[in-house]
């Protein structure tokens, strides 16, 4: 015990230590091989001269960061993927020149030896395989190929259209509409629906209207959800639709060149700030007086209080950063929620109370039918990132039962009754094995499906207990600890 707790001094002592000057915790993102393709090609699709250094720099970052296998994982520690590999390949086949020619060759044998063959049907079939009916990521990929020209001289033809003039219609009826993208992929579907109509040469309505809501939907830093991604298939596809001049475009390109890395590659996203302090917050027994209410007064600043441009979200959530491309979401809020339950403040326990109930109204409204809760928007669950979660329901209703106790009458009934459907949904998605698969945070490690039981059972088997429900969580808990150790385990609760 002496050792244990030694162990855990140290690390609370380090986490304090992670504090920026500012008092909360920022972090740092893995810097992603699928990011620097991406970017790489978005500033030389607009202006290769211009942007040389850059791309000669960012060519040269992931020759080096090859993995063995001669593919490219999302990050230097990730396995090899067709999606990452596809994009790299393609950047350096049109960017990289001479010095890329062995990565270049080599990344073929790669695709050849998952794809079958480098046939650039077989290729799009494949991608598209991968990804089933959502379009989210199939057609950015497939367009980048297009545009890198491996995919032949008839490359667009392998690019799904997306139906950008659906943007144009009221917001509230998306989900109804069931659009091929998930709800935080609009502005792709706007550039490369766009895109694929120019390329095509079809005739294109509602573009005018089209094109300025992807203005007013693009955030001040403009970087669409923070992520260079995004952002850089956003701006190469207005490239591809004649639109090199467009706002979004010159805005994109300011985004990448402000987030780009010494090294010359770029991160999956800006930062996590947001979702690493309400971590660490939850993570530390208790919170040191002195430095709280900076975090506090740092994590009410990021509460939402206005509508969403991009998801028409309603005040009171929080995103995963405190920067401008942030979207409220369903596991940052009661991340925060039971963060601010451990940041109590003397003389601040009304105003802490009041942002709690907003967040509690906001879970409470983005609750599916089906009881669980989705990510981002109420009601779109045909596709895979936008249906509701068994990790984000159980953290949802930790957050519930923390602050039911505080909550006026109405809402805490509310909170009863969202409460049962959670429960509800959580038995229907429990897997025969006791387990529970989340939608957040895979496991490269299984091959087959890459899926992690182990997160999204932990996940929900903590909030059975918090709320009281142990009787439930066991089949989860015997799953955790694997059926030899299970028996023992229940005798012991019983006893």
């Amino acid at each position: 015990m002496d050792a244990i707790r030694t162990a855990l001094e140290n690390a609370r002592a380090a986490l304090l230590a992670e504090r920026n000057e500012a008092g909360y915790w920022e972090g740092e993102l893995s810097t992603s091989a699928l990011s620097t393709a991406t970017a790489l090609i978005a500033l030389g699709e607009v202006d290769q001269v211009a942007h040389d250094d850059e791309i000669v720099s960012a060519c040269q970052w992931l020759i080096e960061n090859q993995n063995d296998d001669w593919g490219w994982g999302d990050t230097v520690k990730s396995f090899s993927n067709i999606s990452t590999t596809l994009l790299c390949w393609s950047a350096l086949s049109k960017y990289g020149g001479e010095k890329s020619a062995n990565a270049v060759r080599n990344a073929s044998h790669w695709i050849r030896d998952y794809v079958g063959s480098l046939e650039p049907a077989l290729i799009a079939e494949t991608v598209k395989a991968r990804y089933g009916k959502d379009r989210t990521f199939s057609v950015p990929i497939l367009m980048l190929c297009a545009i890198c020209g491996t995919l032949g001289k008839n490359g667009w033809c392998h690019v799904l259209r997306l139906p950008y003039e659906l943007s144009v219609f009221p917001r509230s009826w998306f989900a109804a509409m069931r659009l091929p993208v998930v709800s935080y992929a609009l502005p792709a579907l706007i550039a490369i629906g766009r895109a694929t109509q120019v390329q095509r040469k079809k005739i294109g309505f509602f573009w005018n209207r089209a094109s300025k809501l992807l203005v007013e939907i693009q955030p001040t830093s403009g970087g669409f959800l923070e992520a260079a991604p995004l952002t850089s298939f956003v701006t190469m596809a207005l490239v591809a639709a004649g639109e090199k001049s467009h706002p979004v475009a010159k805005n994109g390109v300011r985004f990448l060149l402000e987030t780009v890395r010494p090294d010359g590659s770029w991160p999956i996203d800006t930062n996590l700030a947001t979702w690493a302090t309400t971590l660490s917050v939850k993570a530390l027994p208790e919170v040191p007086r002195q430095g709280s209410d900076a975090i506090l007064d740092w994590l009410l600043d990021q509460q939402y209080t206005e509508v969403h441009p991009f998801t028409n979200s309603s005040p009171g959530g929080w995103a995963w950063t405190d920067l401008a491309g942030g979207v409220p979401d369903a596991d940052d809020t009661p991340s925060a929620l039971l963060a601010l339950a451990k940041l109590q403040s003397p003389g601040r326990f009304e105003e802490i109370r009041a942002a709690a109930e907003s967040a509690i109204v906001w879970l409470l409204d983005l609750q599916n039918r089906d009881g669980g809760i989705p990510t981002f928007c109420r009601g779109w669950g045909a596709l895979p990132f936008d249906r509701s979660s068994p990790d984000l329901t159980a953290h949802v209703l930790r957050a519930w039962h923390e602050w039911e106790p505080e909550m006026p009458e109405a809402i805490s009934s509310r909170i009863g009754e969202g409460k049962e459907k959670a429960i509800a949904y959580l038995k229907t998605q429990q897997r025969s094995d006791g387990s529970w698969v989340p939608l957040w945070f895979g496991n490269q490690y299984r091959f087959k499906d890459e899926e992690n039981p182990t997160y999204g059972t932990a996940m929900v088997v903590r909030a059975l207990d918090d709320i009281r429900l142990p009787d439930l969580a066991d089949s989860g808990v015997c799953w955790l600890l694997g059926k030899s150790k299970c028996s023992r385990r229940l005798g012991v609760r019983s006893g």
